[in-house]
C-alpha cells in the first residue's frame, strides 16, 4: 500500500508492508544515493511483517519528484517530522521505531525525540564522508535518548564498524550502553560483501532481519 503525504517541502510517499497482527511499526527512510528498494530496506520490508512488525518505508519529496540530488538535511528533517502524524495514524497507538539507511539514519537520529520514537535503527550510518575521518557525524548518532542499534559494514568507507565502535566508546555519557553496534563482516556502505566472504549475501540478509527484528521486539 502506498500513501502520498503532502508536506511544506513537497509530496512524500509512504510504502506500507503491513503485518497481519502488528505489535509495532518500523518507519524507515532511504539514503541520498538511492530509494526504498535498497537491499537492506527491502529485506526488512519483506521479512519483518511475518514477525508482527509493520514496516513503513518513506520516500523523501526530492525522490518522489524525480530529482537526482538529495535535499539539504534541514529539508529532509522537515519532511520527515511533518509526515510523522500520518505514520502515527497508521500505527494506531502501537510503538513506532524509526530508522533508515545512510542519510535516512541521520534523519532518524536527529528527529527521534521530535517524533517520540521508541528506538532507532541505523543501517550503514555515515560516520564521515569517505576519506575525511575528521569530519565526524557522531553527534547525530548520540542525539537519541532511546535505544539505538547500528548495522555497520566492516569495510564501510563512510566509517567501519570498528571505527564507529571506537568513537562511540570514547564519547562517554553512557553512549556505549545505549548504542549497540553490530558489524556486518566485510560489507561496504551498500551492505555488499566480497564473493569470498564466508557470510555471503544471504547471510547478510539474515543478519539484518534477525538483528532488527530482535531489537524491535526487545523494545516492546
Amino acid at each position: 500500500m502506498q500513501i502520498d503525504v503532502p508536506t511544506s517541502v513537497g509530496l512524500g510517499r509512504l510504502t506500507v508492508s503491513a503485518a497481519e497482527h502488528p505489535a509495532a511499526v518500523l518507519w524507515l527512510g532511504h539514503g541520498a544515493g538511492g530509494g526504498i528498494d535498497a537491499v537492506d530496506l527491502s529485506v526488512l520490508a519483506s521479512r519483518l511483517p511475518a514477525e508482527g512488525i509493520t514496516v513503513v518505508r518513506y520516500e523523501q519529496p526530492w525522490r518522489v519528484a524525480g530529482k537526482r540530488v538529495a535535499a539539504r538535511p534541514a529539508t529532509l528533517d522537515i519532511a520527515w517530522t511533518e509526515t510523522a502524524p500520518r505514520v502515527r495514524e497508521l500505527a494506531a497507538g502501537l510503538p513506532v521505531v524509526v530508522g533508515g539507511r545512510s542519510a535516512g539514519a541521520r534523519v532518524a537520529c536527529r528527529t527521534a525525540a521530535a517524533v517520540d520514537a521508541a528506538g532507532v535503527v541505523c543501517l550503514a550510518f555515515p560516520l564521515h564522508p569517505p576519506g575525511k575521518p575528521d569530519a565526524s557525524r557522531l553527534e547525530e548518532l548520540l542525539e537519541p535518548v532511546v535505544p539505538v542499534v547500528v548495522l555497520q559494514g566492516g569495510g564501510d568507507t563512510f566509517g567501519s564498524a570498528a571505527a564507529l565502535a571506537a568513537e562511540v566508546g570514547a564519547a562517554g555519557v553512557g553512549a556505549d550502553a545505549r548504542i549497540r553496534i553490530v558489524e556486518v563482516p566485510g560489507a561496504d556502505h551498500g551492505m555488499k560483501v566480497p564473493k569470498a566472504s564466508p557470510l555471503g549475501a544471504a547471510g547478510v540478509r539474515d543478519l539484518m532481519s534477525t538483528t532488527v527484528g530482535e531489537f524491535v521486539r526487545g523494545l516492546l
